[in-house]
């Protein structure tokens, strides 16, 4: 009882290869499905975009990101100014 070792490690590694291939095949089909679903039953809402109070809206919270923004690069030159001074000192 003579048994090639080569030839059962290749037989493994084609079993677990192709193992793996199916399971991938199938969850690229289920989430197809998932998203088909998804899309069916909960559609995305269409916002009316000439809506002067949305436009409103969007360039105050834009205005107010661009505040953020600045803040934070103040906050951060503040951090960078007191390591340099305590660095040198």
């Amino acid at each position: 009882m003579e048994t090639n070792l080569v030839v059962e490690s290749i037989k493994f590694m084609f079993l677990g290869m192709g193992t793996v291939f199916l399971f991938l095949i199938i969850m690229i089909y289920f989430m197809g499905g998932m998203s088909n679903f998804v899309h069916r039953f909960f559609p995305e809402i269409l916002v009316d975009t000439n809506s002067s109070v949305q436009s409103t809206q969007c360039i105050q919270s834009i205005q107010s990101i661009q505040n953020d923004q600045v803040d934070q690069k103040k906050i951060v030159a503040a951090i960078t100014a007191a390591i340099k001074h305590h660095i040198e000192s």
